[in-house]
């Protein structure tokens, strides 16, 4: 009875401050919230509170439903209730995926709260983004938050800005442009333009600020999309239906209206992997992270608009992996670490008034849990892969400092680096520490 009564004098109180039960509402006086996000492989996480538990979630355009992963961690936590089995579908060539729907959770972004969210929730253990992400993530939400609210995402401060509607307020500005949104499946599209080799061609993309790279094109020889001669096969990223590949290639550039971006990063995942996404016919591809953040954005779902301004990181060098290995975090293990001590030692060395004090370093040593990285991708005729490496190595060190130092994005910027930069890795496979060497190689 306590806790029934919790929660329905919670719900008074929400009521009494206008909370709407159907949609986000924000909890203040100017209507207004802002939230700072952390922006990881061009991903946007932003903390959210379900059912008054903390997590960590994708704010993802590209998602209709709003989706919790390895719900058996934190299902005890979570209290979710009315719940009913139902299967999801996407990207990637595996099948539909298990899920629980719930209805009635309390979800709360900053200020901005709703009382009814309906949230799916993933029991595949497979499908997780902490390990690549190197931070726990527990969920993604698109579509539910954009539609009741203008959102502001300023890449570069790297926060986010959520408004109701009838209170935001538009200011002029010369130095913007303002894209009409289409909709399917409660998902954003826009048009742009691609040119590729020397033709300009128009394209409809949906906005994913839940992909990582900068953009997807699906080949259509009728259209002239298509993959220039310099490119490589790859591993693309997971999807809901397991795993992506494809082609990485460049374009010519993609502009909108006045924007122009050139020397882009593009990339064609195969035909079986994107069955589903082109069950919208129109579609041509997804435009992603690593464009979306080259731009502030006012994205505003009840107008059918997106407004794009150059920011700080419009000029930005694209760059490929250029080694062939991705990394994962892989649990943790322990690393012994010389702990050094200070020692004084009053022994009398010469006379009294000369009194002098011994110092011993003593290296004890201590046992630390540290994070383990592993290789989770290996693309053949790589640098790493002619190296020798293998899928499920633990890299130890690279050029000589221990990885547990660098966080996972920092470690994988080192594969980012200048063409023939020289990499040395010291691996542990199946008990056997071994050292590796190798060049970065661009491809184009």
């Amino acid at each position: 009875m306590k806790n029934l009564f919790n929660f329905l004098l919670l719900f008074l109180c929400f009521n009494s401050l206008g909370v709407s039960q159907g949609k986000f509402t924000i909890q203040n006086n100017k209507k207004a919230d802002k939230i700072n996000f952390k922006l990881i492989n061009n991903l946007i996480i932003i903390p959210v509170k379900v059912n008054d538990v903390e997590l960590s979630f994708i704010l993802d355009t590209g998602v209709s439903k709003t989706i919790i992963f390895n719900y058996k961690n934190i299902s005890d936590s979570l209290k979710m209730k009315n719940t009913e089995p139902i299967y999801l579908r996407g990207l990637g060539e595996g099948e539909s995926v298990e899920a629980l729907k719930s209805r009635n959770n309390i979800f709360k972004i900053g200020q901005a709260i709703k009382l009814n969210q309906d949230l799916f929730a993933v029991f595949n253990e497979n499908i997780n983004f902490a390990p690549r992400l190197g931070i726990p993530v527990h969920g993604i939400v698109g579509f539910d938050l954009f539609k009741d609210l203008v959102v502001e995402i300023n890449y570069a401060n790297r926060y986010i800005r959520l408004t109701e509607p009838n209170e935001f307020q538009y200011k002029k500005c010369k130095k913007c442009e303002t894209l009409n949104l289409e909709f399917y499946n409660n998902k954003p599209y826009l048009n742009a333009n691609v040119k590729i080799e020397n033709k300009d061609i128009t394209v409809k993309l949906l906005i994913d600020s839940g992909g990582s790279d900068a953009l997807w094109l699906f080949e259509d020889n009728n259209l002239g999309i298509r993959h220039s001669d310099k490119y490589f096969e790859d591993f693309l990223g997971h999807g809901l239906s397991g795993s992506v590949y494809g082609k990485r290639s460049k374009i010519d550039e993609i502009s909108f209206k006045r924007f122009i971006i050139k020397d882009a990063n593009v990339a064609f995942p195969d035909s079986s992997s994107i069955a589903f996404a082109k069950q919208f016919k129109d579609r041509n591809g997804s435009l992603a992270g690593n464009i979306l953040k080259r731009f502030n954005l006012i994205v505003d779902y009840q107008k059918a608009s997106i407004t794009l301004k150059k920011n700080t990181l419009f000029k930005h060098e694209f760059s490929y992996n250029k080694s062939g290995i991705e990394l994962a975090h892989s649990g943790v293990r322990f690393v012994k670490e010389v702990d050094y001590k200070m020692n004084k030692n009053n022994n009398l060395i010469g006379d009294n008034s000369n009194k002098t004090y011994q110092i011993i370093l003593d290296s004890n040593y201590k046992f630390a849990l540290k994070p383990a990285y592993a290789i989770v991708e290996l693309r053949e005729e790589s640098p790493a892969y002619r190296a020798g490496l293998k899928l499920g190595d633990i890299v130890l060190s690279i050029n000589g400092k221990s990885t547990y130092e660098y966080t996972l994005q920092d470690l994988m910027q080192k594969f980012y680096d200048k063409e023939g930069t020289r990499i040395k890795l010291n691996v542990e496979r199946n008990g056997t520490n071994i050292t590796v060497y190798f060049r970065l190689e661009n491809l184009f």
